[in-house]
């Protein structure tokens, strides 16, 4: 099977990539929401990462935290269209980064996110981006990122 014919899950499966159980949200709000042909995710977070990138955090562990809070998001997406195929077009990711106000590296943090989506959905994968830092995130995660993707309708 070649790059372009291989679904979304089979690119996960090649990367020895396991989407994770959907996380239960813990407030009163649901997982993602469409509209129209657009599908807006809530914000995941990372259980696995926890403190701040410049104290706690390398940017290395920052960049898996992302990886994993896009897994996250992934496995939301994958429970609301019952298949990654049905991804048109990754459109906007939106990334918070804990981090000290000193740390200033929150785009290569943020790698972790972009380049899963460029591997798992290749061209359809590429995005508009915004990597903020912040003071303080829920439960201490290190990181949280939402997302709006273009859907087959």
């Amino acid at each position: 099977m070649t790059e372009g014919t291989m679904t979304p899950e089979q690119r996960l499966q090649e990367l020895n990539l396991e989407l994770p159980h959907l996380r239960t949200p813990v407030g009163n709000y649901v997982a993602s929401v469409r509209a129209g042909n657009l599908l807006f995710t809530a914000g995941q977070g990372v259980d696995q990462y926890r403190g701040k990138l410049g104290r706690d955090l390398t940017v290395e562990e920052g960049y898996l935290s992302a990886r994993q809070s896009m897994l996250n998001l992934l496995s939301a997406v994958k429970a609301e269209l019952g298949e990654l195929g049905k991804v048109k077009r990754v459109v906007k990711i939106l990334g918070f980064v804990n981090s000290t106000e000193e740390f200033t590296e929150q785009p290569k943090v943020m790698n972790g996110a972009s380049d899963l989506l460029v591997q798992v959905f290749g061209e359809k994968g590429k995005h508009g981006r915004s990597a903020v830092g912040m003071a303080q995130l829920p439960n201490d995660t290190a990181i949280e990122i939402e997302m709006v993707l273009e859907i087959e309708e």
